[in-house]
């Protein structure tokens, strides 16, 4: 969605997020992204009151800046851990 890189060379996080919907095509993905980010903010807050998962929120953050991919990833990995433990 934003490059970090280019956010610290000009800190307009308005403008970062405009141009993610330029065309139709950025724009397809950039909701995309989005959604997923929301989805996956749902399923933590969730499971975190529910299966007492810790430490979401850390997945959260990493899925704003590095990606989606990397927090959702990160998450089931952490979820995985947790689970397997409670069930041993």
């Amino acid at each position: 969605m934003v490059e970090v890189a280019s956010l610290i060379a000009k800190p307009d996080i308005i403008g970062a997020f405009a141009a993610s919907f330029v065309n139709p095509y950025s724009s397809g993905c950039s909701v995309d992204v989005i959604a997923c980010w929301l989805m996956l903010t749902i399923w933590i807050i969730y499971e975190a009151k529910n299966r007492q998962i810790k430490y979401g929120w850390i997945c959260l953050i990493l899925g704003l800046f590095p990606g989606v991919a990397v927090g959702f990833a990160l998450y089931l990995n952490l979820r995985f851990r947790q689970l397997s433990t409670l069930h041993n």
